[in-house]
This record gives structure tokens, sequence and C-alpha cells, in this order.
């Protein structure tokens, strides 16, 4: 597995590119670019890589993670994927609080919805998709052998926020019991910040330590 990533917009969005190393079939896990030069850096960074990009996957449906689903979506020609309990962020209520918010780009709605348990695969690469709402009631984590992508639930020294609407701090509490009860070599691919492990969070993340 190839996995680049690429830190976008004023929020400091961590948008991956993953790859089939053999194959290289690829797919791209929340890309938050909102303008030209982002949009075109990444793909030229895919084209470079000979990639055959074959989804957008959103771990949940928040703008600085999607807004630049409809860009990818219209140049490529690709399904978004999305859990089904966040797909109406990707609908014209979703759209207005991202343009509020000043965003200047949106995504059409999702092609796919996912759920608990669904295997994502490209080339030779499976992702296993784990529920882990807390952040947003549809909020996902994608596994893989010795990764996962965490979005929102995770972060290096800290956890996302339960204070949006359709965020829940018990159920950012059960979400985070299951991605610390993975092994401790696994690297975390977060959406914000530096990439850690699980078991550097399980020893120094002090939001851990009390769940």
């Amino acid at each position: 597995m190839i996995v680049q990533m690429f830190t976008l917009s004023r929020f400091f969005t961590n948008c991956y590119v993953v790859g089939c190393e053999k194959t290289k079939e690829a797919t791209i896990i929340d890309p938050g670019f909102d303008n030209s030069v982002e949009f075109k850096k990444i793909l030229r960074y895919i084209e470079k890589s000979l990639f055959t990009l074959k989804s957008i996957v959103n771990t949940h449906g928040h703008p600085d993670h999607t807004c630049g689903n409809g860009l990818l979506k219209a140049k490529l020609h690709v399904p978004i994927l999305i859990h089904e309990y966040d797909a109406h962020m990707l609908q014209k209520s979703g759209n207005a609080i991202a343009k509020f918010f000043g965003f200047k780009t949106s995504s059409p709605p999702a092609d796919i919805l996912l759920h608990n348990g669904d295997l994502m695969k490209f080339g030779e690469v499976s992702l296993k998709v784990m529920h882990t709402p807390g952040h947003s009631h549809g909020s996902i984590s994608l596994i893989g052998k010795r990764e996962v992508f965490t979005g929102d639930i995770l972060f290096a020294g800290s956890i996302g926020r339960t204070d949006f609407p359709e965020s829940s701090e018990l159920e950012m509490k059960r979400s985070l019991r299951k991605l610390i009860g993975l092994p401790d070599h696994f690297v975390v691919y977060p959406g914000h910040g530096p990439i850690t492990t699980v078991g550097e969070e399980k020893c120094g993340n002090p939001f851990l330590q009390f769940l």
C-alpha cells in the first residue's frame, strides 16, 4: 500500500491518496481542497504515480473533508462513498452549511452508502469500514493490514470534537475504545495533525486515559 498525505485548506485537513503498488488502482480519502491550486497538486500526484482513481471516500460529512468531492468527480468520473448516516450532509442542507463557512465548492450526493463491516477494495488493497460515530453520527474509520484512517475521531494527542450537531460524547468514547483495541503497531492516519500509532496514543493521549 502506498499512502500520500496532503494537508489542505485553512482547516489543515489531511487528505490521503491510497494506492495499490502492484495494480496502481487508488482511492482518495477526505479531499478537503477548496481551490484549484490544491486540486491540481493532487491531480499531478495521481498522474505522476500512474494511479487510476477508483473512488472518493469521506470519513464523515463535514465540508472540510468533502468540499473537493465535486471537482474530483467531474474530472475523474469516480463514485463518492460515505456512511449512510452522514449521506444527508452531501445534500442541499449540507451544502448550505459549507457555503455559510465560506467554502467555495461543495459535494454532489453520494453514489454509494457505506455500512459497518463493508470492505473497500482497490487493486490488491482492502480497507474495512468501522463505524466510529461521535464526531458525527456517520463517522467511519478505515482499517487496513497495519494502518487505520480515523477521520476526526482520533488525533495525535487529542480526539475529535463532540460539541457539533449530530455529535455525541458517549458515542465518541465507544468509538475510541474500538480504535485503541487495534494492535499497538497500527499506524494512525488522522483527519488533522501528524501521523501517529495506536500504541503511542494509548500511552500518551490524555483523552484516552479514562475510557
